[in-house]
């Protein structure tokens, strides 16, 4: 039987399907394992290349077979698929794999250890709620606009909805207030669970001794600088900045040919959650920068004055995004620049 070099794990919950290759990339088995029974067979497997697509329980997997002596690597599912042939199958997935990590250009995603999954849980715990408060908050402005109670968008004229609400004069039927008046303890209660969590972030960020130095950025609060260090992954991995602004997906699609370049809305890949927090945090310098009186000559004026302001927030946030980089790279300390705002 030639001898196994390269192994392609498709998981499941239940049912993994496993592609055996040569160094020829020639087929030396194809199977299914429960479970139960993956890490068996790797514990009695001789060393070899194994890979996973970057999915869910794929970090869990890669650290256990890898104290077993295999090398694993894990890969973006977008980066498996053209490697597909025809239908797609557990065993065509697999075999997809298995031919994808042999290729020489090929890129992978870091594997992460438990400390650092454990310490994105309280960002993904958050976002949950934060969710859930607003679809409490769009079910009531639309069940209340049903009775003719209106108020301005946004959770700051919430207040005004509740008032009407709770006021045994309106119009909302005694039907409808007893069932609305649940979902208002609902929101007050997630709003407190959101108030622990953002505690428990700030707490962090002041015990991080990199946090404290990435809140010096503008624009970078607790929350946003404890999330890059729980959630980004080592900036050994990017080459420079422009390269972790690109896996942030702040860098615009590209449709280039015939030697023209044509660049296209923002790639969106990578971290949503850094991203989302990297744009609110350059929307609000932009916000700020407009109440006071701007220097002309600064980048940031600049480029208000010759390009829409959702295309300047989204370059300050690819700025930030570099900066970041800088300063995690090289361990220094944020230096403000004459003409940087």
């Amino acid at each position: 039987m030639p001898t196994v070099c390269t192994i392609g794990l498709d998981i499941a919950k239940n049912v993994f399907q496993l592609h055996g290759a040569d160094a020829a990339g020639g087929v030396v088995f194809r199977k299914q394992l429960r479970r139960s029974k993956v890490l068996d067979f790797f514990s009695t497997c001789p060393p070899c290349l194994v890979a996973l697509e970057a999915c869910g329980g794929a970090h869990y997997w890669a650290r256990e077979i890898t104290r077993f002596g295999h090398d694993v690597r894990l890969i973006p599912p977008a980066y498996v698929k053209p490697f597909v042939k025809r239908q797609k199958t557990d065993a065509a997935d697999a075999e997809a794999i298995c031919e994808a990590v042999q290729r020489p250009t090929m890129r992978f995603v870091a594997i992460k250890s438990e400390a650092a999954q454990a310490s994105g849980v309280v960002f993904r715990a958050r976002d949950l709620l934060v969710r859930q408060r607003i679809q409490i908050i769009n079910a009531l402005r639309g069940h209340l606009s049903e009775f003719g109670i209106v108020a301005p968008e946004g959770p700051a004229y919430l207040g005004r909805l509740i008032e009407q609400l709770v006021d045994p004069e309106s119009a909302v039927p005694d039907a409808a207030r007893a069932v609305l008046a649940i979902m208002v303890d609902t929101l007050r209660l997630l709003e407190e669970k959101i108030a622990l969590f953002d505690k428990e972030i700030v707490r962090r960020a002041r015990e991080d001794e990199e946090a404290r130095r990435l809140t010096t950025i503008p624009g970078v609060g607790p929350i946003t600088a404890t999330a890059l260090v729980a959630l980004a992954p080592a900036v050994s991995q990017f080459r420079r900045g422009r390269d972790f602004a690109a896996w942030l997906g702040l860098t615009p699609k590209e449709h280039s040919s015939g030697g023209k370049q044509r660049f296209g809305a923002t790639s969106k890949m990578g971290e949503r959650t850094l991203r989302r927090l990297l744009i609110m945090g350059a929307s609000a310098v932009v916000q700020h920068f407009g109440r006071r009186k701007p220097p002309t000559g600064s980048w940031l004026a600049q480029m208000l004055s010759r390009k829409p302001r959702m295309l300047v927030i989204v370059a300050l946030a690819n700025k930030m995004a570099r900066i970041v980089w800088a300063m995690m790279a090289t361990g220094s300390n944020y230096r403000t620049s004459a003409g940087a705002a």
